[in-house]
C-alpha cells in the first residue's frame, strides 16, 4: 500500500477484468461490467477518451455523481461515457479473483486483516487525514460542520461533536463538502 521506486522491467502489466476483486481506500471491491452505475457507485476507467473539459486517465476510479442513459458524470466534474468504464461492486462475489496482492501467500493474515480496516488506512494515508477547517456533512444527523480541533486520531467538530479520523472515511456517515488546503 505504498509507492515503491522500480525499474520497468520489474513491473508485470495487468489488465483489469470482470470479477476482479481488490481493496480501494481500505474496502473491497468486485469488478462487475454487466451492472448499470447509479449514484455513489464507483466506477473503474478502463478505455479513457477523456473530452478536452474532462480529466481522468486509465485505471482512474471515480465517484459517480449522476447518471443520463449509461454515461455517468462523476464528482469531479468529468464527464464518462458508457464504454470508457466498469462498475466497483462493494464486497467481494463468489469465484472472483483476488489481485490486491501479486502473491497472497507471502502476505500475513494479520496484515490482509489490517489492509481492509479504515482505521489502518486513515492512520497510515497522509492525504486522506483531514485537517482543521475541512467541512463534513454528517449524513446520519443531517448537519455540516467544520473541523475545528484534532488530535493524532480524532477529529473536534464546531458543534462539539468528536469522532475518529477513520469514521470520516466511511461515505454511509460523513461526506466531504469542502476540503481547507493551505497553500505555502
Amino acid at each position: 500500500m505504498k509507492q515503491v521506486l522500480t525499474k520497468a522491467k520489474e513491473i508485470h502489466f495487468y489488465k483489469p477484468k470482470h470479477n476482479d476483486t481488490f481493496i480501494f481506500y481500505g474496502k473491497r471491491y468486485t469488478i462487475d461490467e454487466n451492472k448499470i452505475p447509479e449514484p455513489g457507485d464507483y466506477i473503474l476507467i478502463i478505455r479513457p477518451a477523456p473530452d478536452f473539459l474532462d480529466h481522468y486517465s486509465l485505471n482512474e476510479i471515480e465517484k459517480v455523481d449522476t447518471v443520463d442513459d449509461g454515461n455517468v458524470v462523476t464528482t469531479r466534474d468529468n464527464g464518462v461515457k458508457h464504454h470508457e468504464y466498469v462498475v466497483l461492486v462493494p464486497g467481494r462475489k463468489e469465484g472472483s479473483q483476488e489481485i490486491a496482492y501479486y502473491d497472497k501467500s507471502l502476505v500475513p493474515e494479520s496484515q490482509q486483516i489490517e489492509d481492509e480496516s479504515m482505521q489502518y488506512l486513515a492512520e497510515q494515508d497522509d492525504s486522506l487525514k483531514p485537517e482543521v477547517g475541512d467541512i463534513y456533512y454528517d449524513n446520519i444527523q443531517k448537519t455540516k460542520a467544520m473541523i475545528v480541533a484534532m488530535t493524532e486520531d480524532e477529529i473536534v467538530f464546531g458543534h462539539g461533536v468528536r469522532v475518529h479520523v477513520a469514521e470520516l472515511l466511511d461515505e454511509n456517515n460523513y461526506t466531504l463538502v469542502y476540503r481547507f488546503e493551505e497553500d505555502m
